[in-house]
């Protein structure tokens, strides 16, 4: 079986080889494409390619041209997920079954936070970040000092996009030379952040303007039909790289309760972080999490799993262990070609 992992993060390559190890004996042979040539994900693969950089109708052209060329029997994207997911039906027509969570709405929806903060907001015990979403310098200013007025910490980020990026704590004094001497943070003054959007014009791209979570974060690793949750393996984020795998009946009665609202199918994560005594929900991400390796220690080969579902194969999900702690370290992994 021949299965395409698109352009993703390097924490894939343990997906690769649980797809690879799995207990049924299924012989696959492993595709992988990515514009860095340097990229772990290339190293994995049976099969490797550089991805070409291409606006994104002429890059789900390319991954149907890819799927035929090559004859990929299974695709399991990451990039480009909302922008693939109306060709679902042409993938079908060349042979390849693609792995999405949802259909085209339900990603579009996922894809924007504030619009699934509006959809899972009156669902009985999950409670949502403080927030507002701008698109001028006067509506983030007028948002800020809302925030403020509360006695709230704020912080800023882009409503689309994934793994942190444009994350900020805004500031409300300026920097001094001391910051020189400490390490980098995602800490911006209000200021900086104000010269910015004035010079821009508008309406800019949305932003959230938030308040600014400080306790326990987690991510919820899932797998589920769209009928069914099947397992939910909450990850605690302890301190540097320690994680802990934690039976919280909380966490995982409300990612029931999100699923039932928005029925995601196979890898998904659902993030959470608490404030005080209180989780909150910070997003929705309808693929495999950068950390779902760590969730499989649990038991659960999540990533094979989910293929045995979208191939449309039974599944017994194993008793699987909780309340336990991991971590990692770096390992040296020789690369193929030095040019």
């Amino acid at each position: 079986m021949r299965i395409w992992f698109n352009r993703t993060f390097a924490t894939a390559f343990h997906y690769v080889d649980m797809i690879r190890n799995n207990l049924d004996g299924l012989k696959v042979e492993v595709y992988a494409t990515h514009p860095k040539r340097h990229s772990l994900m290339l190293q994995a693969a049976d099969y490797s390619e550089i991805e070409p950089t291409l606006p994104m109708d002429e890059y789900v052209e390319y991954c149907l041209r890819f799927c035929e060329k090559n004859q990929i029997d299974v695709f399991i994207p990451h990039y480009g997920l909302t922008e693939i997911s109306p060709y679902v039906e042409d993938f079908n027509q060349i042979g390849t079954k693609i792995m999405l969570s949802g259909d085209s709405e339900l990603l579009e929806l996922v894809a924007d936070k504030g619009e699934i903060f509006k959809r899972l907001g009156d669902i009985e015990g999950l409670h949502i970040p403080e927030h507002y979403v701008v698109t001028s310098a006067l509506e983030f200013e007028t948002a800020y000092n809302k925030l403020l007025e509360r006695g709230l910490d704020v912080c800023v980020k882009p409503v689309t996009g994934e793994g942190g990026a444009g994350y900020r704590v805004i500031e409300k004094d300026p920097p001094t030379i001391q910051s020189l001497y400490k390490k980098v943070k995602r800490n911006i003054y209000i200021g900086d952040v104000l010269r910015l959007l004035e010079q821009h014009p508008e309406p800019f791209a949305p932003l959230m303007v938030m308040e600014h979570l400080k306790g326990s974060e987690y991510s919820v690793d899932c797998l589920g039909t769209r009928e069914a949750l099947l397992a939910a393996v909450p990850r605690m984020k302890v301190e540097g790289r320690i994680r802990a795998l934690e039976d919280n009946k909380d966490l995982i009665r409300l990612s029931a309760a999100i699923h039932e609202r928005i029925p995601l199918q196979y890898n998904f994560n659902i993030q959470y972080m608490y404030q005080d005594e209180t989780p909150k929900l910070l997003e929705v991400n309808p693929r495999m999490s950068g950390g779902l390796y760590i969730s499989c220690l649990s038991g659960i080969n999540f990533p094979y799993l989910a293929l045995r579902l979208l191939l449309g194969r039974e599944v017994a999900v194993p008793d699987y262990r909780l309340n336990i702690m991991a971590t990692h370290f770096e390992k040296e992994i020789l690369l193929k070609n030095f040019l």
